[in-house]
């Protein structure tokens, strides 16, 4: 087993944007083509605790060589105020030739990474007709942080940047961060969530809501909405939009505002492409001025796409910790049950 911590995670992914866009594309591409196995993710709830979740994500993509394995990772929004990431995460890898699980990968460093190449995917494909005039970002946690660096690096930097959040001093901090990223870029703060929709024809949203909040009457003509919490749009706007998922099957679940619009309609009409098929070409967009909602679920085989790769890199450069025992051996397993004789 060879663990691998966030420290090394951050040392080979740091500076290497495009290759986790390339590698979230390669695998959206493989699961349009069905060439991936991506069971229903599982919910772990809390009665007493409602906005805590943990969640697993099984996976297996046809890569060469393929992959199989599981992203666990928690959803603890109280971290915040003590100081702690709200996410955390674990990937375990799979031997496709013995089940044996050959990697531990810390995940919440991958998680953040592949969402944000994700979103910087979908917006590059969406935008390459019409280049936004600026960036806005209504949620100032790690996830937009990540999509603010993958826009301005893999598509191109913003002309403007708008920032919102419920927690002023955390969009100022955002804020700061920022301007010493893109010191070119003009940084406002939007006192609410609508003139950050009004700001510009590219926003990403990724908050901790757990009910849909916001309508789109103040985007403008066109605008792109990178709805990564996949709660904050009320229904009717979900309905009012053009709509793009990674998988309708995933992302129609669990109370997300597109479940709730397929609830409304009995039907899923309203989502119009995947972000795979844009990417291979086989399919376009109806072509009119309605905003394009963006709602990845955020399917298990990103993760693993980027992971493997973590773990290949590790492994060739000798780097993590490997546990040579992790798992028993034949010999070990008959000393401690006993012999077939004593079964008996």
């Amino acid at each position: 087993m060879l663990i691998i911590g966030q420290a090394v995670v951050r040392d080979i992914l740091d500076g290497d944007d495009a290759r986790v866009v390339d590698l979230v594309r390669q695998a959206y591409l493989l699961h349009e083509q069905g060439r991936s196995s991506v069971p229903h993710s599982v919910f772990l709830r809390f009665p007493d605790r409602p906005r805590d979740r943990v969640i697993g994500l099984p996976a297996h993509l046809d890569t060469d060589p393929p992959v199989a394995g599981i992203k666990w990772i928690s959803s603890f929004p109280g971290n915040l105020a003590q100081g702690l990431e709200r996410a955390s995460a674990a990937i375990v890898l799979n031997s496709m030739r013995t089940g044996h699980p050959v990697a531990l990968v810390e995940g919440s460093v991958v998680s953040a990474r592949r969402t944000a190449a994700s979103a910087a995917l979908a917006a590059d494909l969406l935008t390459t007709h019409r280049r936004p005039d600026g960036l806005a970002l209504i949620g100032c946690g790690l996830i937009n942080q990540q999509v603010l660096r993958f826009v301005a690096g893999t598509v191109a930097p913003p002309p403007a940047l708008t920032l919102f959040d419920t927690d002023p001093a955390r969009a100022a901090a955002f804020a700061e961060a920022a301007r010493a990223l893109l010191p070119e870029v003009p940084t406002t703060l939007a006192r609410t969530a609508e003139e950050a929709l009004a700001a510009h024809r590219l926003v990403a949203i990724a908050t901790t809501a757990t009910a849909p909040h916001l309508d789109l009457d103040a985007c403008r003509p066109g605008t792109v909405l990178l709805h990564l919490s996949l709660r904050d749009l009320r229904p009717e706007a979900v309905l009012a939009a053009r709509n793009v998922v990674d998988d309708a099957d995933h992302v129609c679940r669990e109370h997300t505002s597109l479940h709730l619009a397929e609830q409304l309609t009995g039907g899923r009409d309203f989502v119009h492409a995947t972000i795979g098929g844009l990417a291979g070409g086989q399919v376009r967009l109806p072509d009119d001025d309605r905003p394009v909602v963006v709602s990845p679920f955020g399917l298990g085989v990103l993760d693993l796409a980027v992971a493997e790769h973590v773990r290949a890199t590790a492994d060739r450069r000798g780097l993590g910790v490997r546990v040579d025992d992790f798992l028993p051996v034949p010999d070990a397993i008959g000393a401690s049950a006993g012999s077939p004789k004593e079964w008996q």
